[in-house]
């Protein structure tokens, strides 16, 4: 069911080192850093742990990023056509994300509580 996870941190470099040094007992290594100060950990080739610096909009507020695993394109879009009728804000409508790979096609929206959810599929279309 769930595909990523990612969180916001207050130092990005100090988490990462922490992650750096508990990961990789457990095979986990950094992945992909797509954008600066954001670095995604995984088993190779998966990243599905990111670490990203908290929102810089003065409230202090920390989003976290919840992404589920949808079998396809059309549940991409069926996932996002519920969250809009159920009256989630839209962050991204689905779209293929090539930089985090090719295929990757996902719907963004934010919950009640303000996170930042996802489904994402996988398979190319």
């Amino acid at each position: 069911m769930i595909d990523h996870l990612g969180i916001q941190c207050n130092d990005v470099a100090v988490s990462a080192a922490f992650y750096d040094a508990v990961l990789a007992p457990l095979g986990g290594q950094r992945l992909m850093e797509p954008h600066p100060g954001v670095i995604g950990y995984g088993i190779a080739p998966v990243a599905n742990f990111w670490l990203g610096p908290v929102s810089d909009d003065a409230t202090g507020w920390r989003e976290d990023h919840i992404a589920f695993v949808a079998e396809s394109r059309a549940a991409v879009q069926a996932f996002f056509d519920a969250a809009v009728a159920a009256g989630a804000e839209v962050l991204h409508a689905p779209k293929e994300w090539p930089i985090y790979h090719p295929g990757y096609f996902g719907a963004f929206v934010r919950d009640p509580d303000g996170n930042n959810v996802e489904a994402v599929c996988h398979v190319p279309s």
